[in-house]
């Protein structure tokens, strides 16, 4: 529900923000990411379906070419690494942005090669746990128009998904598809009220992001004790 909430609540966030909070449930990166990336093709595709022209394809065409790369390589460090390194690598990206959430603070960039930068570290972050959407966000900010920036990051996260997907089935991850199946009404709640609610939220951004930053923080920081302590 809270995935669902976020994605369309934000237009970003749904594994960044949700991640942390399915890792306490149990099992591993590897097992959570699948479940979300069914969520996400399956929403945003009946997103898109009624706003499809409002994206700008201009710009999602020149900067896939900086994304898509690193993503493959974060994709297949995602298979390759141990559970205990990833799940360490998801808590830990998820304080990062929520400390610069809790204090206001923003990833700025004012260059084209920053831009660059950000969209390929966003790439590999996204690649190997789908947790790069804040820094590719920040870079999209510049270049679109915010009436067409959610639809242009539905159809961004469509196809950086569907490249994992595809590894996912060719590397024979296991895929609890029946789970998915079963989750999807709940995150079908979420995902309405966050069409509800998005305009409400872009307008209180800032304050949004710190509540969900305290919360993230508090979160994380268990989980990452639990770990240690295990």
């Amino acid at each position: 529900m809270w995935t669902g909430f976020v994605r369309t609540g934000l237009g970003f966030g749904g594994a960044a923000l949700g991640l942390p909070l399915m890792l306490l449930v149990g099992e591993s990166p590897v097992y959570w990411l699948p479940v979300i990336g069914i969520h996400l093709l399956l929403f945003s595709s009946l997103s898109l379906s009624k706003s499809i022209r409002e994206v700008d394809w201009r710009y999602l065409k020149g900067a896939l070419m900086w994304i898509i790369p690193p993503t493959l390589v974060g994709v297949f460090g995602l298979i390759e690494l141990s559970d205990i390194v990833m799940i360490v690598f998801v808590y830990s990206v998820t304080i990062f942005y929520a400390i610069i959430w809790i204090f206001n603070q923003k990833i700025t960039s004012h260059s084209p090669w920053v831009d660059k930068l950000l969209l390929i570290i966003g790439g590999y972050v996204a690649g190997i746990s789908l947790t790069g959407a804040p820094l590719i966000v920040t870079v999209f900010m510049r270049h679109v128009v915010r009436q067409y920036l959610r639809n242009t990051l539905f159809v961004l996260w469509f196809i950086l998904v569907s490249i994992k997907m595809l590894t996912f089935v060719a590397m024979d991850v296991m895929i609890d598809w029946q789970l998915s199946i079963l989750l999807i009404p709940v995150a079908a709640i979420g995902h309405m009220v966050g069409l509800k609610l998005h305009n409400k939220i872009i307008v209180n951004d800032q304050q949004f992001k710190k509540w969900i930053g305290l919360a993230l923080l508090l979160i994380s920081s268990f989980g990452l004790l639990r770990l240690f302590l295990s």
